[in-house]
């Protein structure tokens, strides 16, 4: 994949537009250098040396800054304006940008434009998460809801650049956003000169193509592989048509990448410069948010997670051969908003078999529900609810189930709980473990 004679396309996006934009954010401080920590349980699981590129650590949250400062800055000198809004074309200076962004994107136009101090509105879908709306209102930012996905939002937002003064900063598909996203490539080359393979979450392929396009001008024999989700898989879909495929309803709880679809720009970069690209579950995106979060002391969304949760995924360790290999996910961002991490880790708790759910068949008479709870509660099992069941119409007359969801220590606590209930002498069913 990476053979650019093979492609008949030509970058857009060089090294050289990468190092200047590198230069221009050094002298700036808007842009944090994160670092690069070593993950002990990631190595444990996948048999390589993995290391961990902490991008979430940004003022923002997560990379966008980079790409969104970089484009702000040249707008504002008048340095360009082509036709993407991208390099090499003379225009005058702007005075306000707009943006479409599920939210990271969002923010870090908003920041850049705050430094620039010039106006910035921002189109965000309607489904966007509250913490991400609200983070980026509180830096400056007009903030207009528009639509149920990323693609509406992107329409509306289109519709606002009316005006001489104005430009439209997209997320992907502008040659100064990817060069400034492939910064992240070379600080991570600075960083760790010895990487063997970075993985990279591919949404619109702003920050995929950037990164590929640095790393394999400075260190080519280091692999670049990006990382979807089933949701959002058009890269892979793309590659195996050799055409851009769109989702126009992306679903995945990978909100940050789950952009329909990438552009012409950066299908060209990655079909030029990437190695490969594998296709991971939610539920390996949802395990791989709670293991950052115990054993990393990360919180990380689901876009920033979905690197690291290839490597959760043994078929793919495996078809990627990653054994003894040092290896970096690009944890690209943290902006997860409490309700969707409440989400995650319930799913992940029930995943485990730490949160059950338990049918007990019971006489409805007074004070027996009191009585099984306190079996329950006896072998130090939480409850979290439970509900009476009395309208099934497989219960005959005078009983019914109790439906308990309790929270456990995983099988060895379950059996203890379930022996509890039936040497009471009540029939219990464990109605969430898997068949």
């Amino acid at each position: 994949m990476s053979d650019a004679a093979n492609t008949g396309v030509m970058s857009s996006v060089t090294i050289a537009d990468i190092e200047a934009a590198a230069d221009r954010l050094d002298a700036a401080a808007i842009v944090q250098r994160t670092p690069v920590e070593r993950s002990r349980s990631l190595s444990e699981r996948c048999g390589a040396d993995v290391h961990l590129k902490m991008e979430h650590l940004q003022r923002t949250g997560s990379f966008k800054t980079r790409g969104a400062y970089n484009a702000i800055s040249l707008a504002v000198e008048g340095g360009n304006e082509g036709e993407h809004g991208g390099i090499g074309a003379s225009a005058p200076p702007i005075e306000r940008v707009v943006a479409a962004s599920a939210g990271n994107h969002a923010q870090g136009v908003a920041l850049a434009a705050a430094g620039a101090e010039i106006d910035a509105t921002i189109v965000m879908p309607e489904s966007a998460p509250a913490a991400k709306i609200e983070a980026t209102r509180g830096y400056g930012a007009e903030v207009v809801l528009r639509g149920g996905a990323f693609p509406e939002a992107m329409a509306h937002a289109r519709t606002l650049v009316d005006e001489p003064g104005v430009r439209f900063i997209h997320a992907f598909d502008d040659p100064d956003v990817v060069a400034g996203q492939g910064t992240l490539g070379l600080e991570l080359l600075d960083q760790l000169p010895a990487v063997d393979t970075v993985l990279v979450p591919v949404g619109g392929g702003g920050l995929a193509g950037g990164v590929a396009t640095a790393i394999k001008a400075r260190s080519p024999e280091t692999r670049v592989i990006g990382v979807q989700t089933e949701g959002a898989s058009t890269l892979a879909e793309s590659l195996a048509a050799d055409e851009l495929i769109a989702r126009e309803e992306p679903d995945t709880i990978a909100d940050g990448i789950a952009t329909g679809g990438l552009s012409e720009l950066t299908f060209g970069l990655l079909r030029e410069h990437l190695d490969d690209v594998v296709v991971v579950s939610d539920d390996d995106v949802a395990a791989a948010i709670l293991l950052l979060l115990e054993r990393a002391k990360q919180m990380i969304e689901g876009a920033g997670a979905t690197a690291a949760a290839a490597l959760l995924d043994e078929g793919i360790v495996d078809d990627i051969d990653l054994a003894g290999e040092t290896v970096v996910p690009l944890l690209c961002g943290g902006n997860i908003d409490v309700t969707t991490l409440k989400e995650v880790v319930t799913h992940a708790l029930v995943e485990r078999d730490q949160l059950i759910e338990l049918a007990v068949r019971i006489d409805d008479t007074p004070g027996t529900m009191g009585e099984i709870a306190t079996l329950i509660g006896a072998e130090r099992a939480n409850i979290r609810t439970v509900r009476h069941e009395r309208s099934r119409p497989d219960l005959p007359v005078g009983d019914a189930d109790l439906v308990f969801e309790v929270e456990t220590n995983g099988p060895a606590h379950i059996d203890r709980v379930l022996n509890a209930v039936r040497e009471a002498g009540y029939p219990v069913e464990w109605t969430t473990q898997e068949a």
